[in-house]
């Protein structure tokens, strides 16, 4: 009888870090899952096949925390050997050639809050952050998050995936 995959990789999204996974790697933990939460840069992800699952079979997990593009690094890393299955939560599942910018403009816009600063990062402005980015969390929260998030750069959103994981692993 095979064994159930018990490792679980949980991935973040643009503007945010590994903290918003928190009360979800609890559950795991207490179900008797091994967590892995990543805190990774939000630069280029171009050539990158990253897995912080040790020499376990994994369970790659990765969520934008709201209405922002998932970027190609969940995509892509998902093709190390160890990880035999991807789970994308509010995510776009982008192919080959395609781009977070790309799939962006085909959409209505998230938001009207992403400002770009003197150095070619991105933010969401503080005023809109709760109502476009975390409008299910309490005020306070959404605040500090607002605070904290993480600066992403335009290679981020620019950089095309060339071999996306959920074409060979099973995905949902």
């Amino acid at each position: 009888m095979k064994q159930p995959i018990k490792n679980v990789v949980l991935v973040h999204g643009a503007f945010a870090d590994g903290s918003g996974w928190e009360d979800v790697a609890n559950i795991l933990n207490k179900d008797g899952y091994t967590v892995a939460v990543v805190q990774h840069p939000e630069t280029s992800y171009a050539g990158r096949e990253i897995h912080e699952g040790g020499d376990r079979q994994t369970v790659r997990t990765g969520g934008s925390g709201g209405p922002q593009l998932r970027r190609g690094r969940h995509c892509e890393a998902g093709n190390h050997p160890k990880v035999v299955a991807l789970v994308y939560i509010a995510a776009f599942a982008l192919d080959t050639g395609e781009s977070c910018a790309a799939i962006e403009q085909a959409v209505p816009p998230a938001t009207t809050g992403i400002k770009s600063t003197d150095d070619g990062h991105f933010y969401i402005d503080p005023a809109v952050f709760h109502a476009d980015f975390a409008a299910d969390l309490p005020e306070a929260k959404a605040a500090f998050m607002a605070e904290s998030q993480v600066l992403i750069s335009a290679d981020s959103f620019t950089h095309k995936v060339t071999s996306p994981a959920r074409r060979t692993k099973p995905t949902c």
